[in-house]
């Protein structure tokens, strides 16, 4: 088994810890995130051309020897060629339902492209995305797949993600709605046990009050001025705060002994023994934060995350902030929903449904496609 991804020293130690090597493919995605300024649109759409032909040439190298090849993420786009080529199995996954076209939810937004007319019909949408998606990638994959002896492709995302894609998501989270001409397998979100201790230090601080609210905003460009914000807005609820520092190097603006600041740490142990956790919405982070019974409040940045927001407000385990910028008062008043005990209730009850074997059974549903043989098909 190997895994293909960016060249990020945080993918490589996690998958070294795990026995499976890296095969760097594509830039940094930490530099790109964090970059002295945002890269623009024709920046974004000039490397997203680029990687395809890296991805043929890398991803094809990895492949060899393999049974089976499973992509994530709409900008793979070479590789069911890819599999084709080698007539070995392929699956394509998505962590979020709105990843996938359906007529219940419109298509998540895209960096780097124009916002869509405010009311559209969802399907009109997702019919304007697969255009965009064509228009984006179909030159450069149908050039490599030539190269290849491989036949040009009309529909680059129908392509990519297969009439049989596998949605890695929580049922109770994100639930896939039944849409014609789409059979998705769910089959969980994709969670690895976490049993590192936490740091003496943070258990330290954890034992020396009342359960922090815990702030992180991961791999993203966090909103501006966002730890003085929490800190203050936390301050205003009578609440301690951990601050996690993520890719943006977050760091409370003082250094009062109510505040923490944490790097890279074992969330499944620390969600359990917060009082609620501010996020941005990323899959991984609110499925955790799920299953660890704690009430959150999200502010969401870009693609998929306002749709997390909306489901952790839906299902009443917490508040979805208005837009990606808080100020100490609109953070202030979605934590007062978050750490309302009605919302801790209701967290610990979904915590209690919140399914652990997602990872289980996509390998499951793998093992099984590839012992069948046959033709290289998708899984």
């Amino acid at each position: 088994m190997r895994v293909c991804a960016p060249p990020d020293d945080e993918c490589a130690e996690s998958l070294a810890g795990v026995g499976v090597p890296l095969v760097p493919v594509g830039e940094s995605a930490r530099s790109l995130m964090h970059g002295e300024t945002p890269p623009s649109a024709a920046d974004l759409a000039r490397r997203r051309v680029e990687m395809v032909a890296e991805q043929f040439e890398t991803v094809a190298a990895a492949a060899e020897g393999c049974d089976a090849l499973v992509a994530a993420g709409l900008m793979q786009v070479a590789a069911r060629s890819v599999a084709e080529k080698r007539r070995i199995r392929y699956a394509y996954v998505s962590y979020q339902p709105v990843g996938l076209p359906s007529p219940h939810h419109p298509p998540p937004p895209r960096p780097g492209w124009s916002p869509p007319p405010e009311g559209a019909d969802n399907q009109v949408l997702w019919a304007q995305d697969a255009l965009g998606v064509n228009e984006l990638f179909a030159p450069a994959l149908n050039t490599h797949r030539a190269s290849i002896g491989l036949p040009a492709v009309d529909d680059v995302r129908g392509h990519v993600f297969t009439g049989h894609p596998w949605l890695a998501a929580d049922p109770v989270l994100g639930p896939w709605q039944e849409t014609a001409g789409l059979d998705v397998v769910q089959t969980g979100a994709w969670v690895r046990q976490d049993t590192r201790p936490l740091p003496d230090e943070l258990e330290a601080f954890l034992d020396a009050g009342d359960p922090p609210v815990y702030v992180g905003f991961g791999s993203m460009r966090a909103p501006e001025d966002i730890a003085r914000v929490a800190v203050e807005a936390i301050r205003a609820r009578g609440r301690r705060a951990l601050v996690a520092r993520g890719w943006a190097d977050l760091a409370p603006a003082d250094d009062g002994d109510d505040c923490f600041a944490v790097g890279e740490v074992n969330q499944q142990a620390l969600f359990g023994r917060v009082a609620a956790v501010v996020h941005h919405g990323g899959a991984g982070t609110t499925t955790t934060a799920a299953r660890a019974g704690a009430p959150q409040v999200v502010v969401p940045q870009m693609v998929d995350q306002p749709y997390w927001a909306g489901r952790v407000a839906g299902l009443g385990i917490g508040a979805a902030h208005d837009g990606p910028t808080p100020t100490v008062g609109s953070l202030s008043a979605a934590l007062g929903v978050a750490l309302a005990p009605g919302t801790r209730a209701r967290a610990a009850e979904v915590a209690g449904t919140v399914r652990t074997d997602g990872a289980a059974a996509a390998a499951r549903l793998l093992l099984d496609a590839v012992g069948r043989g046959g033709p290289p098909v998708s899984v």
